[in-house]
């Protein structure tokens, strides 16, 4: 049995005083009509209506049930109208998990513009340090890194990259020295992210050297491996936007600057579960994040080369 069906079919015997009708206007045969009620009464073990070859009226059951069926039926059919609004136009709320080396600046330049053009849906996001699930947490959308690949079952789309750095603070690059090529590293006290490469990579003019990782402090935050080195404890390695200020003020230090660390970019994708029934605040969203970034990209490429 359709019960739902079926139960449709109760309410408009109801409205409309009659089977025939019923039949009519639904386009069901008067028999397919007598047939549902009937099964709805054999399900629920009890008469709704009273019937007669002149009259039809409700049973005390059938009452109490014609006005649950009546709730049931208007809010599946309020929540089937809300999804496919979701489908023709951006609306609700948007859960995203973004990693820390992403949510510092972009994000929220990101979030500024779309919602500028969809103000009927909201973020709530996740800053994550450590990989996470998506699907497990319920999110909508992942922004990953290259350190933090997407799964294979996900699509994964590229948006943009991030420059990692190495600083440290003045105070302790006076007590320790300034390295002058990678190999000096060996000497310094350097601070890791426990997710992070066991093996800095320094590139300069095709040539490549590796140090292995080791120091006073491991740590799973970004935060707090820059509070580390703002602290003097020794050299770390983080993303250029999140130090920024710290280097221009001189809180920090770059270290080896003409080096290329780690292949020199953290790359940065979108991750969404599939491409198939997404909603429309999903998928404009994720075409959005696309061309904000390609065009940011192209900016400053052109700025680049207008200094040139």
């Amino acid at each position: 049995m359709n019960q739902l069906q079926a139960m449709r079919v109760f309410i408009r015997v109801v409205d409309l005083g009659g089977f025939n009708l019923t039949a009519k206007q639904l386009g069901m045969s008067g028999a397919a009509v007598t047939r549902n009620i009937g099964m709805l009464e054999a399900h629920l073990g009890m008469r709704l209506l009273n019937r007669s070859t002149r009259s039809l009226s409700l049973t005390e059951a059938g009452q109490l049930y014609l006005e649950g069926c009546r709730a049931v039926v208007e809010k599946l059919d309020e929540v089937e109208s809300d999804l496919i609004r979701a489908t023709r136009a951006p609306i609700g709320v948007l859960r995203i998990a973004a990693p820390a080396v992403f949510a510092g600046g972009d994000l929220a330049g990101l979030f500024r513009e779309y919602r500028e053009r969809n103000p009927r849906v909201d973020f709530a996001v996740t800053v994550y340090d450590a990989p996470i699930n998506l699907i497990e947490g319920g999110y909508d959308i992942c922004f990953a890194t290259s350190r933090h690949p997407a799964n294979a079952s996900l699509v994964s789309r590229s948006l943009t990259s991030e420059q990692e750095i190495a600083v440290a603070s003045p105070a302790y690059l006076v007590a320790h020295g300034q390295p002058q090529k990678p190999s000096d590293l060996s000497a310094h006290e350097l601070i890791s992210l426990a997710d992070g490469p066991r093996i800095w990579e320094f590139g300069f003019d095709r040539n490549i050297q590796r140090i292995t990782v080791n120091g006073p402090l491991t740590t799973s935050n970004y935060a707090m491996a820059r509070a580390a080195a703002l602290a003097d404890m020794g050299i770390a390695l983080l993303p250029a936007k999140l130090v920024e200020q710290d280097v221009e003020s001189g809180a920090l230090r770059r270290v080896l600057e003409r080096h290329d660390v780690n292949g020199g970019r953290l790359q940065i994708s979108i991750v969404y579960p599939g491409r198939n029934y997404l909603t429309m605040k999903v998928r404009s969203f994720i075409d959005f994040a696309v061309d904000y970034f390609r065009t940011d990209t192209a900016q400053a490429s052109n700025g680049l080369r207008s200094a040139a």
